[in-house]
């Protein structure tokens, strides 16, 4: 048995961790961000949403308002899944459910794309189990993130969540790394052994074939495969026995975020950076969803070479996520986020003008340098804000934040591609729905201005807007 933290609950709900958790759980911990990341980089934004938006014919639309869907039943849920979580001191359990959900659902799309449906029928079925997965894979992360409270102390979180995110990267890497064969029948550097290699792995149910529909089920497989470590080596380590636990009530977690949020003076500063979170999550999210299809149809990029592209310039966000880290914790989370979301805004904004894939490649490796500084600086953040106790119900809120950020952000892009702009060339109304992210990024620069700057629980600086 591992042994556990030394941990003390202080009566204003804050965790003082005195010996952090054991290496193998830390590090179980930050491998479920490996996990993740190889769905949401197969599903979220390379093979599903190009194959659903023009190998199917259904269109940007169809994928956006799947998203919106699933954002809209993350914020009816997260609120009462929070609260019982916060109540019951627990975390893994809804952690390992929602895995399996959204493993099971993705595994689902196989099946689905092979079916032979209709086209209609496909569409509808296929935007249904992504809904499914994506839903469950948003819903698991606040109670993972809130796990990081009980493993290291407050002055050493920036590094494990930066941890936690470059090992995310890695799983990019990685996932596509494995699954991107699937795709396109060949194992670079095993030379004559690559076709032997691919008569083996074929035998994987629905992935018989060259082709997206064949990157579904190993996806799965291997995100379930790397989500077993933190099944079998993390726990709850303040979790209340059964016989304390509070009476289920489904209206009261609604009436309890009500009264967060109008006292939201009880925890200065969390009602804004919830404001901010909003609106780089707009950006990241629809950046992330579209960016693909960006590639693709404004770069020119061949159809097949988006894969490439992705997997090289994840490559510096292993590194931006551990120095970022290092950074939160030296100069504090708030700082740290400020310089990213202003050298991000920038960024977004060459991208949308640049015309070359030589300038398109080096601001994508700027970009990709940055990309995983929000969620690293994210978490400590919140953490400094508000009751570490109560941290499951807070990184909840964090999530409708999210999934808020999300329904806007997809229908702002179909809007300006599908209806604004719709008589334009596909190039030009992608720029400036691209183009319009900015925008987002740069409104939550400003608000976070207003962020108190909380350090290990002491007020280092306050700013009103």
């Amino acid at each position: 048995m591992l042994p556990r933290p030394e941990i003390v609950v202080k009566p204003s709900g804050e965790i003082e961790v005195i010996r952090p958790a054991s290496l193998v759980e830390r590090g179980s911990w930050a491998l479920f961000d490996f996990a993740g990341t190889i769905f949401s980089m197969n599903i979220i934004t390379l093979f599903f949403p190009v194959w659903i938006a023009t190998e199917l014919g259904a269109g940007t639309h169809g994928y956006a308002l799947a998203s919106s869907l699933c954002s809209v039943l993350v914020i009816l849920t997260m609120p009462v899944f929070g609260a019982i979580s916060d109540e019951r001191r627990r975390r893994k359990s809804w952690v390992i459910w929602l895995t399996l959900l959204s493993a099971v659902a993705t595994l689902a799309l196989g099946p689905i794309g092979r079916s032979g449906s209709d086209r209609n029928t496909m569409i509808m079925l296929a935007l249904l189990a992504f809904v499914v997965a994506n839903y469950a894979h948003q819903v698991a992360l606040p109670f993972y993130n809130a796990m990081m409270a009980e493993l290291v102390p407050a002055g050493e979180r920036g590094r494990l969540s930066g941890l936690g995110t470059a090992m995310g990267y890695v799983g990019s890497i990685v996932g596509v790394l494995l699954i991107t064969p699937f795709f396109n029948d060949t194992i670079p550097g095993l030379g004559h052994l690559s076709a032997g290699v691919m008569s083996l792995l074929r035998q994987i149910p629905f992935s018989g074939v060259p082709d997206r529909i064949s990157t579904f089920v190993p996806t799965a497989l291997l995100s379930l495969a790397a989500s077993v470590p933190l099944f079998l080596f993390c726990r709850d380590h303040l979790a209340l026995p059964r016989s304390q636990w509070p009476k289920l009530s489904i209206t009261r977690p609604f009436r309890e975020i009500g009264a967060a949020l109008r006292d939201s003076r009880k925890h200065p500063g969390l009602l804004r950076f919830l404001i901010t979170t909003y609106f780089y999550q707009d950006a990241i999210g629809t950046t992330i969803s579209f960016m693909a299809i960006y590639t693709v149809s404004v770069m020119g990029f061949a159809k097949g070479a988006e894969v490439t592209l992705f997997l090289i310039l994840t490559i510096p966000s292993i590194f931006g996520a551990a120095l970022i880290g290092w950074l939160s914790d030296r100069f504090g989370p708030k700082r740290t986020m400020m310089a990213v979301l202003l050298l991000w805004t920038a960024t977004a904004l060459a991208i949308t003008l640049v015309r070359s894939q030589a300038w398109f490649w080096g601001l994508g490796a700027i970009l990709g340098f940055i990309f995983g500084g929000v969620r690293t600086t994210e978490r400590p953040l919140l953490l400094t804000l508000v009751p570490d106790v109560e941290a499951g119900r807070y990184f909840g809120l964090l999530v409708l934040s999210a999934r808020a950020a999300a329904i806007a952000g997809p229908l702002v892009w179909a809007l300006v591609v599908d209806l604004i702009m719709k008589d334009s060339d596909p190039a030009v109304s992608y720029r400036v729905a691209m183009g319009s992210l900015t925008l987002f990024m740069a409104v939550a620069a400003w608000l976070l201005r207003g962020v108190p700057d909380l350090r290990d629980g002491h007020k280092v600086a306050t700013q009103v807007a």
